[in-house]
């Protein structure tokens, strides 16, 4: 058996733990996490739209401490400022001079948590840090970790208090995952597992157990997997014809008579990473058109907008791009 089968079997079973891992504590969501795995693998940063109490920051703690990545959480409101996410400059008495306090973003994995709630100054300068990666304090201009992710998570924006995010934020999310409730058969196993957590003792006293307390520090792999994983990413196959295909399909929203936004190439850029990902956690070398339709509406969806018309006459943007990729394979 050659090196690099052996190394693409290891790989493919690193993915796997992953995900089993995952499995072991958060039900039903195994198409976030082969979304985050993506995420991970080409630092793409990752949106989850949904409605609160669907595990998603179990998830992402879960996959954190999976990986041996540092992980920090930011719930964000309408009172957060920039620097209670960035940091900031702080007097130092004794001295005379200031230091650099690091806010949490200096980390792997940022979840910002119901990051629609937050006002636009704050949305703004934590979607600058993850476009340069870098954060300017005074003087200084400091690089973030590396890897470093951002996975937020935003209310639908028909609840109060939300702001909606701007399409030039929203394009620079490589993904946006929309969340649903669970089918009745895991929604029964999520109780089955919460039944039997029991009290946890401590100090004297004791706690009813939850779902983070299952999470445990023991990393799947190394660092050095998780890397190896990235550079295989980069080597999956692209042909021709299948970058043409995500072309078109690019294309094709910017010319819908439907639509009034279309994507960037930004976009175009996104779908490739995204599939060679899907492709390398498949267990393949190569893309298909499958990665693609899979991943079509994670990529496309938050960066396209309906024409006022299209929106009085009951057209959804689902709609819209269901009816692009037909034409396009036809």
């Amino acid at each position: 058996m050659s090196n690099a089968s052996v190394s693409n079997d290891h790989l493919s079973s690193y993915l796997k733990q992953i995900r089993e891992r995952v499995g072991e504590i958060v039900v039903g969501q195994d198409v976030v996490v082969e979304r985050t795995l993506i995420s991970l693998l080409t630092s793409g940063h990752l949106l989850l739209e949904g409605m609160p109490g669907l595990a998603k920051t179990l998830l992402v703690n879960t996959i954190s401490k999976a990986i041996h990545l540092d992980f920090r959480r930011v719930q964000f409101t309408i009172d957060l400022l920039p620097s209670d996410i960035l940091g900031t400059e702080i007097l130092d008495e004794k001295s005379g001079g200031f230091r650099t306090h690091h806010g949490p973003i200096f980390t792997n994995l940022l979840l910002a948590d119901e990051i629609n709630r937050a006002a636009p100054k704050v949305q703004g300068a934590l979607l600058e840090a993850m476009q340069e990666r870098k954060v300017t304090l005074g003087n200084q201009t400091m690089s973030l970790p590396t890897p470093f992710l951002v996975i937020a998570t935003q209310n639908p924006i028909e609840q109060s208090g939300t702001f909606e995010l701007p399409e030039a934020q929203l394009d620079r999310f490589m993904l946006c995952h929309r969340l649903g409730y669970p089918a009745a058969k895991d929604e029964e196993e999520i109780l089955r597992r919460n039944l039997k957590l029991g009290v946890q003792k401590k100090d004297g006293g004791a706690v009813a157990r939850t779902e983070f307390d299952l999470v445990t520090d023991d990393a799947v792999g190394t660092p050095e997997d998780l890397v190896a994983a990235m550079e295989a990413t980069h080597d999956i196959h692209v042909s021709e014809v299948f970058l043409k295909h995500v072309v078109d399909i690019v294309e094709r929203t910017r010319k819908h008579p439907d639509l009034e936004l279309g994507c960037s190439p930004r976009a175009g850029i996104a779908l490739l990473k995204a599939s060679r990902a899907r492709a390398l956690i498949h267990g393949r070398d190569y893309a298909i058109s499958e990665d693609l339709f899979a991943l079509a509406e994670d990529v496309i969806l938050h960066r396209i907008r309906l024409s006022y018309e299209a929106l009085a006459d009951g057209k959804t943007p689902q709609q819209i791009l269901q009816q692009i990729l037909e034409e396009s394979i036809s």
